[in-house]
């Protein structure tokens, strides 16, 4: 997931250069007034998300497969606790009901 996420970042980066280049260039509008840095970095955004979307295809995939496998692999593990509290609840009213019978008959 890290991996993806750096993968991610970089490509807005290198938008971001990208951008910053053409906009100071003439070749892209510059914003209004003071605007300039946040129409540079939104223009950025706009243009990495496809780029990300199209190449970082097959990492995020295997970056989905790896959140599956953790998010089964706890699901495994709460079964497991709660049959291990299951076996220890029928053990002991196993035990109480034995312990009433004998002071019952008693």
């Amino acid at each position: 997931m890290l991996r993806y996420t750096l993968m991610r970042l970089g490509i807005l980066a290198g938008c971001l250069v990208v951008v910053w280049g053409l906009v100071y260039s003439g070749v892209a509008p510059r914003g209004l007034g003071d605007s300039n840095g946040m129409w540079i970095i939104m223009l950025s955004l706009v243009i990495s998300a496809p780029i990300s979307f199209v190449v970082l295809r097959k990492e995020r995939d295997r970056a989905s497969v790896r959140i599956v496998e953790r998010v089964d692999r706890m699901k495994s593990n709460l079964e497991a606790n709660r049959n291990q509290e299951d076996e220890a609840v029928d053990s002991v009213s196993t035990e109480v009901s034995g312990v009433q019978g004998r002071t019952s008959t008693s």
